[in-house]
């Protein structure tokens, strides 16, 4: 017999096949899919010309398969069960039996305050599930995101904002994290010396709208060197609270002195970012459900 194209083939007589194969039955097949029984034979005429073989043959009480039929049938049921679970991953993402890696871009500062908790509840619920990080410029970002090379941003990202689909998640402010000889009430802003992270050009914006930007001594990528900084030098920086509350955690106690900006506050949205494309894939929906359980309620 020559070999059939797939393509030619109607999928439907593989649940015609099973179904008489696991029946045994021609008019029990028949109720087992749903439909007629001159429906059900007639698909097995076309599952005998399509493979050349009688494949089922009359028995007392039903029919039997033949050694053709009983050799092809193990890899009919699992082509089957493939397209069931094909079928079932396209609406539903399962945590504890599924297998992805999601992509996000976030700060150095994001990884602190996001990985945490978010590693810990996938090691408990989603063992299958992996995530990787990156950090890129605005134009790379909007790109990736677009593309779907990455699969979520989280943080502040304003010029996002227009672009893509957010779920709010929480609001930050900023302090001063100042040198631990400094007297909190007592040191005027400007007696302080300052390192700026370029990459969070809010913080040298603050800076700047208190005068303070003379006061500069050095500028840094990333907020996650300034500890090593701190350790060596008699440097303050203007961060966003949380990576105060982070950096306080890190140190011996007494390592730093918080100091809250003068004036109004200057509020900080984190958000998280996905294009519209990916809104309803369930493994998408399933970690943005998450990630917005974990950092968004705890910050209400």
């Amino acid at each position: 017999m020559d070999s059939m194209n797939i393509y030619s083939v109607d999928l439907n007589l593989l649940k015609v096949f099973e179904a008489i194969y696991v029946e045994r039955s021609v008019s029990r097949a028949a109720v087992r899919l749903g439909i007629t029984q001159p429906s059900v034979s007639h698909g097995l005429t076309r599952l005998r010309a399509l493979f050349g073989d009688p494949l089922f043959v009359r028995l007392h009480g039903g029919v039997g398969p033949t050694i053709a039929a009983t050799r092809i049938a193990p890899s009919i049921q699992q082509a089957m069960r493939n397209l069931q679970a094909t079928f079932d991953e396209g609406w539903r993402f399962d945590p504890a039996s599924g297998r992805r890696t999601f992509l996000m871009h976030m700060s150095d500062f994001g990884e602190a305050i996001f990985l945490p908790p978010l590693v810990r509840e996938l090691q408990a619920s989603a063992p299958g599930v992996r995530l990787e990080t990156c950090q890129l410029g605005s134009l790379e970002l909007t790109q990736a995101l677009e593309s779907g090379q990455i699969d979520f941003a989280l943080g502040y990202l304003p010029m996002l904002d227009e672009l893509f689909q957010s779920e709010h998640l929480f609001c930050e402010d900023y302090m001063i994290l100042a040198p631990p000889t400094t007297e909190a009430h007592a040191c005027p802003l400007d007696q302080l010396e300052f390192v700026v992270v370029t990459s969070h050009p809010e913080t040298l914006k603050i800076l700047v709208e208190h005068g303070l930007q003379d006061r500069v001594r050095l500028s840094v990528p990333h907020f996650m060197v300034l500890p090593a900084i701190f350790a060596e030098n008699e440097l303050a920086a203007v961060v966003p609270r949380y990576v105060g509350d982070v950096f306080e955690k890190w140190s011996p106690k007494g390592g730093y002195r918080k100091i809250d900006l003068p004036g109004s506050r200057h509020d900080m949205k984190i958000n998280m970012y996905w294009f519209r494309r990916y809104s309803t894939d369930p493994g998408n929906v399933w970690l943005r459900d998450l990630i917005v359980r974990l950092f968004k309620s705890a910050a209400q």
